[in-house]
């Protein structure tokens, strides 16, 4: 089993930044890749961005140019640098880590964009 811990959220205002983290733990096998998805009140959960370990990087287009994805192979770190952050940020962001092909989630960290 892999644990996923997130943290960096909170509540910042429209054209803010904030920095999430999150960190897998566990019987780990092969890490292939790491993201991020998130979920507003009443929609869908969507893709963010995504960390492959062969270093290949996705974003969601209503995040390019303001949410960069990195990370660290060696911690089983992922991280989210998001910036100019607006209302419709607003939601809960959901780590994910594909672990040999299986997908594990984390318990979710809320972020907030408001004035």
């Amino acid at each position: 089993q892999v644990q996923l811990v997130e943290s960096g959220g909170g509540l910042v205002q429209p054209g803010g930044s904030l920095r999430l983290s999150c960190t897998a733990s566990g019987t780990i096998f092969s890490i292939r890749a790491m993201g991020w998805y998130r979920q507003a009140p009443g929609k869908q959960r969507e893709f963010v961005a995504n960390f492959g370990r062969d270093g290949r990087k996705a974003n969601a287009d209503s995040v390019k140019g303001r949410f960069t994805i990195s990370g660290d192979d060696a911690e089983n770190t992922v991280y989210l640098q998001m910036e100019s952050l607006k209302p419709e940020d607003t939601a809960v962001y959901y780590c994910f880590a594909n672990d040999d092909g299986r997908i594990y989630w984390g318990p979710g960290t809320q972020v907030t964009v408001s004035s």
